[in-house]
């Protein structure tokens, strides 16, 4: 009999290891499958919360955050393409047309829709809006500050558009998410991705999936053997 979990994932959909942590989790989730029985949250966080609405160009936005050459940050990009690859969700431009510059966004109203998901349809349907979203971000370059682009979202994945619009302009969802950004600092998230397994076990970065289905069958048995 496989054992329950419920694994909370703090993330960012402007974090590109944040997508490749969830791919290798997902597949070490599965390697996994026939002694755990995980249900995964995505928790907020936010790289970049001071980001104004018009967004910022990652190139720009790195060099300065980071402190790196355009060289510098030229390779970081390859070695972020090379290991979402080795994943199967490649972060290059996936769109007909002229490439569009990578951006930056504030994202808080991608966590508030995500928030509202979760409570309204569940996590299943929470982590399909999430995928959307990343797609979105990474391989259509499209404005993830924008509403309509969100709501819009929400329509593709099956939620109700209408009712994502009215969540967007509900005060009690926006404290929710805060309250919910306050509890993953002083539960000592500083940095994404991170997973935590049923409120208590933390696994930080983009692991290998082997390494996560391991730690997911070492908690099984602690909580087992509790």
């Amino acid at each position: 009999m496989s054992t329950p979990m419920v694994v909370d994932i703090w993330s960012d959909v402007m974090c590109p290891w944040c997508l490749v942590g969830w791919r290798s989790f997902k597949e070490g989730a599965r390697l996994a499958a026939d002694d755990v029985d995980v249900t995964v949250r995505w928790m907020p966080f936010e790289l970049n919360p001071q980001m104004t609405p018009e967004g910022k160009l990652q190139a720009e936005h790195l060099a300065k955050t980071y402190n790196r050459s355009e060289d510098e940050i030229a390779a970081m990009r390859t070695e972020l393409e090379v290991a979402a690859e080795r994943v199967g969700f490649p972060i290059t431009w996936q769109g007909e047309g002229e490439e569009p510059p990578a951006m930056m966004w504030n994202t808080f109203d991608c966590h508030k829709l995500l928030r509202w998901a979760l409570a309204a349809y569940g996590p299943e349907e929470q982590t399909k809006l999430k995928e959307a979203m990343f797609e979105a971000h990474f391989q259509q370059r499209r404005n993830m500050a924008d509403r309509d682009v969100l709501v819009e979202l929400c329509g593709d994945v099956g939620l109700d558009a209408k009712a994502a619009r009215e969540a967007l302009d509900d005060e009690a969802l926006e404290l929710a998410v805060r309250a919910e950004e306050e509890r993953g600092v002083s539960g000592g998230v500083s940095a994404v991705p991170t997973f935590v397994v049923n409120h208590k076990y933390m696994l930080q970065g983009a692991q290998e999936p082997e390494n996560f289905a391991r730690a997911l069958l070492q908690i099984a048995n602690m909580e087992a053997a509790a």
